[in-house]
């Protein structure tokens, strides 16, 4: 399963959902991958905090050698690094990403990612993380992905642009991955007793768009995680947070 969470809105979690989600398919046994396609590296620096400078190789090694034509790619396997997360690995971002695009697009490396996974063995699980736009990258991820999960943080604005994304979603399916699923929309920063993010998520369900069940809350346990470099489930296993998105992963698993 390859799993890519997108919105092109930013600050929306997209890095705190496919850490944890990624986190806790390790804990349940599953060998784990955590791509991160975003120039700002954040989800390598929750995975790997400190030793995320030291990496000898990152993703944008491997698409930098993707302009160069070799007979023998070396693929992705050099790049992986393990996390303290047993089963767990990431391949780490690059700020580096950002300048290679306009050479990627002009080569037309569109579909090199997906290629590299498809020849990828060992994993029973693929997350990916990408940037907050539709760009170069975020496009490759999807064209790679089986499934993809939109995170939702439950304002006007944001629903306007969910519309958006959704219609580029559908686009691009059709265009270059038939195969992609949207798993659904999941409310992230979602405050229970407020009454304008239910209203909000309520309209959606209304209009029949793939809302999940799963609400994702506000909690300072969230930025006590990235500081500490340490997903929700082996931080605080038994918090709140932490069965919200263990209850997210098994509606996303038995979906």
């Amino acid at each position: 399963m390859r799993r890519v969470v997108f919105n092109q809105k930013g600050g929306v979690g997209k890095t705190t959902i496919v850490c944890n989600l990624a986190a806790i398919a390790a804990s349940r046994g599953l060998r784990t991958l955590v791509l991160d396609l975003d120039s700002q590296c954040n989800a390598t620096q929750y995975l790997l905090g400190d030793a995320a400078a030291s990496g000898e190789g990152t993703i944008g090694d491997f698409f930098e050698g993707t302009l160069s034509f070799s007979l023998q790619s070396r693929g992705l396997d050099p790049f992986l690094v393990a996390t303290q997360t047993n089963g767990l690995y990431v391949l780490p971002g690059d700020p580096a990403l950002e300048h290679l695009q306009p050479k990627l697009e002009s080569r037309q490396k569109i579909y090199k990612l997906r290629q590299a996974l498809d020849k990828l063995k060992g994993f029973d699980a693929v997350y990916i993380d990408t940037p907050p736009a539709l760009n170069f990258y975020s496009r490759s991820a999807l064209i790679a992905a089986d499934r993809v999960l939109i995170p939702f943080d439950c304002d006007d604005f944001a629903r306007q642009a969910l519309y958006v994304l959704l219609d580029n979603i559908a686009e691009l399916r059709a265009d270059h991955n038939e195969e992609l699923e949207v798993d659904g929309i999941v409310a992230n920063q979602f405050q229970h007793r407020a009454k304008l993010p239910q209203r909000i998520v309520q309209d959606l369900v209304d209009e029949g768009l793939p809302v999940l069940s799963t609400r994702l809350g506000p909690s300072v346990k969230v930025r006590e995680s990235h500081e500490q470099g340490k997903p929700l489930i082996a931080l605080e296993p038994k918090h709140k947070i932490t069965e919200q998105f263990t209850a997210l992963f098994e509606e996303l698993d038995h979906g």
